[in-house]
């Protein structure tokens, strides 16, 4: 695991991995960046591991991503094949603070489907679950896919559900990740 060193520029919200408390973190802390993956940071201070949120990328004296103006509308109608494929693209920007590998690519998202919610607009429903029942990061990664799913034209609204069956299991992960993680 490669890590990058910075002193917190100011106190900080973070989640505690893996239970998802959040906390603060002090001005002047030393963190260890462990992770940076889809506009999150993991870090570990003083031997503990938090999950800072891309809007406080200042904090680790980073730019704060500008949020990018919202895409000109189509002439028409988005296509349902288009729009999936969007948002299976925004699930792919989601990521386990613990594991350098997307949620999808894990094999944490077990259904997505749209359905239509006016005129140009839909809903997104999804089904996810995690790598441990008992993982407190739930709450923060369902909106983590929430927060993408609904910054997408034309995404009214996106409800994510933590479900628990089947329990997940390694052979759910695709070849790729199966690869990255040295499993194969």
């Amino acid at each position: 695991m490669s890590t990058e060193t910075r002193v917190l520029t100011r106190d900080v919200e973070a989640s505690v991995v893996p239970i998802g408390t959040k906390v603060t973190l002090q001005k002047d802390q030393t963190a260890h960046i462990t992770q940076s993956l889809g506009g999150t940071y993991t870090v570990i201070v003083n031997g503990n591991m938090f999950r800072i949120e891309s809007k406080d990328a200042d904090a680790l004296g980073f730019s704060v991503a500008a949020t990018p103006p919202p895409p000109s509308q189509p002439a028409g109608p988005v296509s349902m094949d288009d729009l999936e494929k969007k948002v299976w693209e925004a699930l792919k920007t989601c990521y386990d603070p613990e594991i350098p590998v997307n949620i999808v690519d894990l094999g944490l998202i077990y259904d997505c489907h749209l359905t239509p919610a006016g005129e140009n607009n839909y809903r997104a429903e999804v089904k996810m679950t995690l790598t441990a029942p008992g993982c407190g990061m739930g709450p923060v990664l369902a909106q983590d896919v929430q927060n993408k799913l609904i910054s997408l034209e034309p995404i009214e609204e996106a409800n994510v559900e933590l479900v628990w069956d089947p329990p997940w299991n390694q052979s759910m992960m695709t070849e790729a990740a199966k690869l990255q993680l040295g499993l194969l």
